[in-house]
């Protein structure tokens, strides 16, 4: 095969083509890659600012304590020597680093796809879609609750986004469909409609349970291979500052005991959950989530686990979150070093207070991005789509959000800072000349296809050009591509005898109410 046939069979589209999923008769996106982040990370704290920080989480854990409010896990790390009052639970360092040791620096989530098996941790930088905004937005229909519809629509541009290697949390939540049974169609169309790893939301026993078999029954995998390895992922959140929550305990010991990872993220906003000052509330942070990795290496040494970081700041005058800001990047830089220390695996977000895809959620979500590079980051949550601090999830948001995470793929790659005998052009140099073009140049017409990155969404016509053809904003450009992705999908295939027993296990569980709520 040439290499040009090899390339136009890497990017093509529809169903012949979804062993990859480029689709090409929308956009010429790159194909699926696992990025490795080359660049050495970004290091605000010296050696004493590191071990500063690590003392101070470690004086919260011992002297103050976190509130565990599940009984189960008080009972085990009371077992396991920590000194307990109700529910408050202290541990020493000892204790803590010996914890810590357990966890792997690193391990596979392997999906019903395994050509879409994932890296978590090392230099590997994984992109995760927008999860969990209570309402959508689109330049056609406005702001409006979210629905099971367009549920379904961020499902579909997540399978087909090659830059989006999980499909985590619900995009957008489908508050039509009641919650004692919404995971199980969701995660029905997630695991239909798309073939990559998937994430359970940690709210008690049903969903948990249900999930993880849902996946187990997609992959036709038996009961000793699913617990052979990662298939899927949870994330659960603290309750800041300094609490962990029943269902998520719960729900995080259940996928711990069947091996299955577990990403620890504090959501902590310097000034209203965390102290205002950035170290303080970084060690507030590690302190919340170095809590919950030793419950769960206590249940399952080894178990693979991440810490996350989510922390930002909050406007001072109206108390608003803000994210992409200044303390936001170093806060993530910061978290990323003690990480480092910790030798886990690392998860942050792509965030942005804005509330339509403008130029301020652009630049604050750039920010995000950057600073996840910078701290080297495995895990980049909400990496498209989020905008209003988390409450919207925008398709518009989410194609020009792919566009940065295919430049971060590319800035990379290794052709661009090659040194050869080749790429340092000295003949094409002397061809060309003083005063030349290197346009003609056969050193530019043997690379001109492949030499830059070629866009998805940015235009890069001059003023009369782009007038001309209609004077179309980043927006309106985002618009038309994810509508012509949701025209042309084509579900990944899945196995019918798995399908439909997928299908048997969500009419049973939903005849038997699913999971319990108060209303």
């Amino acid at each position: 095969m040439t290499d040009d046939a090899s390339r136009k069979r890497s990017r093509a589209g529809g169903r012949a083509g979804n062993k990859s999923r480029a689709g090409s008769a929308v956009i010429d996106q790159m194909p699926w890659r696992i990025p490795v982040n080359t660049d050495r990370p970004t290091e605000p704290l010296d050696a004493e600012g590191v071990q500063a920080i690590h003392r101070t989480t470690m004086r919260i854990l011992r002297d103050i304590g976190i509130e565990f409010l599940n009984p189960e896990a008080v009972t085990i790390l009371k077992k396991a020597g920590c000194i307990v009052n109700g529910t408050n639970v202290r541990m020493d360092e000892d204790f803590v680093m010996e914890m810590v040791a357990r966890a792997p620096e690193s391990f596979t989530i392997t999906p019903r796809n395994p050509a879409h098996e994932v890296i978590m941790g090392g230099n590997h930088m994984l992109f995760v879609n927008v999860s969990s905004p209570p309402n959508a937005w689109d330049l056609e229909r406005g702001k409006r609750t979210g629905d099971f519809e367009t549920f379904k629509e961020f499902m579909k541009l997540t399978q087909y986004f090659n830059c989006i290697h999980i499909a985590g949390g619900y995009p957008v939540e489908p508050v039509d469909i009641h919650a004692s049974i919404r995971h199980l169609d969701c995660l029905y169309e997630k695991l239909t409609l798309t073939d990559k790893v998937v994430h359970a939301y940690s709210l008690g026993a049903e969903r948990v349970e249900d999930v993880m078999e849902m996946v187990r029954i997609a992959g036709g995998l038996t009961e000793s291979e699913f617990q052979a390895k990662p298939r899927m992922y949870t994330n659960i959140n603290s309750v800041s500052p300094l609490q962990h929550d029943y269902p998520m305990l719960d729900g995080a010991m259940r996928m711990a005991r069947r091996g299955q990872p577990v990403v620890i993220t504090p959501f902590t906003l310097a000034g209203a959950m965390a102290p205002v000052t950035m170290s303080g509330a970084v060690a507030l942070s590690l302190a919340e989530g170095l809590a919950g990795l030793a419950l769960l290496q206590c249940i399952n040494p080894g178990c693979p686990v991440a810490l996350g970081t989510f922390t930002s700041n909050v406007d001072m005058k109206s108390g608003a979150p803000a994210f992409g800001t200044p303390e936001y990047m170093r806060a993530t830089q910061m978290t990323g070093q003690l990480v480092r220390f910790y030798g886990v695996p690392l998860r942050s977000s792509g965030t942005c207070a804005a509330n339509v895809p403008d130029g301020q959620s652009m630049w604050e979500t750039s920010n995000s991005l950057w600073a996840a590079v910078q701290s080297r980051t495995n895990m980049v949550y909400h990496a498209a789509g989020w905008l209003e601090g988390g409450l919207i999830a925008s398709p518009e948001k989410f194609v020009m959000d792919c566009e940065v995470l295919q430049m971060i793929q590319r800035y990379f790659e290794a052709p661009i800072t090659a040194t050869t005998e080749d790429d340092l052009a000295f003949d094409a140099i002397k061809a060309v000349g003083p005063g030349g073009h290197y346009f003609g140049c056969q050193h530019t017409q043997d690379r001109y296809s492949t030499a830059f990155y070629a866009p998805i969404a940015s235009d890069w016509r001059n003023y009369e050009a782009w007038q001309q053809d209609g004077s179309h904003w980043t927006p309106e450009r985002a618009h038309r591509i994810y509508k012509q992705i949701l025209a042309e999908f084509e579900a990944p295939e899945i196995n019918p005898d798995h399908q439909e027993e997928l299908r048997q296990f969500v009419a049973r569980r939903k005849q038997e109410g699913g999971a319990p709520t108060d209303f």
